[in-house]
């Protein structure tokens, strides 16, 4: 990995949608990486430490809340910033994401492509 590239991980387990913003985001000078599932997500996170991470909240094995509970209980992880992008838009997911420090939340039908990717400049740059 270049080290003037930013590392962007997108846990996700959409794979259709994960690699169109895998593709953009390498289009848009990102270095970016997918996970299928929290879990693994997590893993990533440890072993790489992104600038920013996207998270879906339904996902199997781990889903987006679990992810965040375990990133605010652990000080390597606590301090990454996340933007939630869900299908989930019910008032109570987004305060639940919130209270667990997102710095955004996005819901996939309500947003463009190009919105996520100035949503990710703004909280990386």
């Amino acid at each position: 990995m270049e080290d003037s590239k930013k590392y962007v991980l997108i846990v996700e387990d959409d794979k259709f949608l994960a690699n169109i913003y895998n593709t953009k985001l390498d289009k848009e000078g990102f270095v970016a990486e997918v996970a299928e599932n929290g879990e693994i997500g997590l893993e990533l996170m440890r072993s790489r430490k992104p600038v920013l991470v996207l998270l879906d909240i339904i996902m199997p094995k781990l889903d987006g809340f679990g992810v965040l509970d375990a990133m605010r209980e652990d000080d390597e992880l606590k301090d990454i910033p996340v933007i939630m992008l869900t299908n989930l838009g019910q008032v109570t997911d987004v305060d639940r994401a919130k209270t667990l420090g997102v710095v955004d939340y996005i819901v996939k039908s309500d947003t463009t492509l190009e919105t996520v990717i100035k949503k990710i400049r703004e909280y990386t740059d």
